[in-house]
């Protein structure tokens, strides 16, 4: 009897030890499941919060460029907007309790409008002093990088590309190195030829000839996307539009400054970009006021287009990135100033936006 009493009694320890060890484990997964459920939570309040926080630069940003609007006609490297101190002075008014926010703007008017290489709006013909400006661009390119560039054909690119812009896709092709639908309908993965303007420089990478590194750049070298862009449309009225392809001379970086200049000028370029940021005790010395390029060191002759390029610009892309518990959010903004008919005020125009 006492051995089946303690047979018994073994069986009920360990019928309670497995209760017990069930019941911790079940406590333990209940606590993780809510552990992992306030974690998600948190998360996505944070990515809420960034989201704002990010949206609060872009609106300071756009506040940032009617301000100057209403300052000045002309645009430059030398104004508020363009200068990193500036932006996070008027950044600190948002005040966050907790995270950071950094805001960049560039002009989109700072490149070349990769639409404005066609004649619009018939959109048939090469636009002449556009295609010399992406020839320009593109051999200045490969002579940097000859080696790992070596592959790319700066009339073949342009062709090509004036193809997939022109209206001519039952026309022959421009040269012998351009290409129409036959050309891309004949691929692995066929597609048509657009046959209208770039909606977007990702679009460029469905082009004869270019590659996505050639575009987006690769080992520390700038792609070509740095210095083109699809905006600049101008409408024209009976919903057709142009592009009139001009350049800030304030603010194009180096290469584009180069574009601009004839073959056996280039050493102008540098001079160029150098006189307009030149500064004693932190104030800018040259003024950049209509021509002022020929006041540079021995440019007066440089022989740049005057109707490739302006000091004026309206579109603008702006990157906020907002940083909040080692989570970061980045939005960016393509934005055109311009002037509402009713209150005769400037405000801004978003033209596309991007979370990443």
């Amino acid at each position: 009897m006492d051995t089946i009493l303690k047979h018994n009694r073994g069986i009920a320890l360990l019928i309670v030890l497995a209760v017990i060890t069930l019941l911790i484990t079940t406590a333990l997964e209940l606590n993780r499941r809510a552990r992992s459920s306030v974690t998600a939570t948190m998360v996505m309040r944070d990515q809420v919060t960034l989201m704002q926080m990010a949206s609060s630069g872009i609106q300071m940003a756009m506040a940032i460029l009617i301000k100057d609007k209403n300052e000045s006609e002309v645009d430059s490297m030398q104004e508020d907007w363009a200068e990193p101190d500036t932006i996070t002075d008027f950044l600190s008014v948002l005040n966050f309790d907790e995270g950071k926010v950094t805001v960049t703007i560039e002009d989109e008017m700072a490149k070349i409008q990769i639409n404005a290489l066609v004649k619009f709006p018939e959109g048939k013909d090469f636009n002449e002093p556009q295609h010399f400006l992406w020839a320009r661009l593109l051999q200045s390119m490969i002579d940097q990088e000859t080696e790992a560039l070596e592959d790319i054909e700066p009339v073949g690119i342009i062709n090509s590309v004036k193809d997939w812009l022109d209206s001519n896709d039952n026309d022959a092709i421009t040269g012998l190195t351009g290409a129409e639908s036959d050309y891309y309908e004949g691929l692995e993965q066929p597609y048509p030829c657009k046959n209208g303007p770039f909606s977007h420089l990702d679009e460029l990478v469905r082009v004869k000839g270019i590659t996505p590194e050639f575009l987006n750049g690769f080992g520390g070298i700038q792609g070509l996307a740095r210095y083109i862009t699809v905006y600049g449309a101008t409408d024209t009225g009976n919903n057709k539009f142009t592009y009139d392809g001009k350049i800030n001379i304030n603010t194009a970086e180096l290469p584009v400054i180069a574009a601009l200049l004839p073959e056996g000028n280039e050493e102008f370029a540098m001079a160029i970009y150098e006189y307009r940021q030149e500064k004693s005790d932190d104030q800018f010395l040259n003024p950049l006021n209509k021509d002022w390029y020929m006041n540079c060191p021995g440019c007066k002759d440089s022989g740049i287009n005057k109707d490739l390029i302006t000091t004026a610009s309206d579109i603008f892309e702006i990157q906020a990135s907002a940083t909040l518990h080692d989570i970061k959010t980045t939005v960016s903004a393509v934005v055109r100033r311009e002037k509402e008919k009713k209150s005769g005020k400037y405000q801004c125009k978003i033209l596309s936006w991007q979370t990443r």
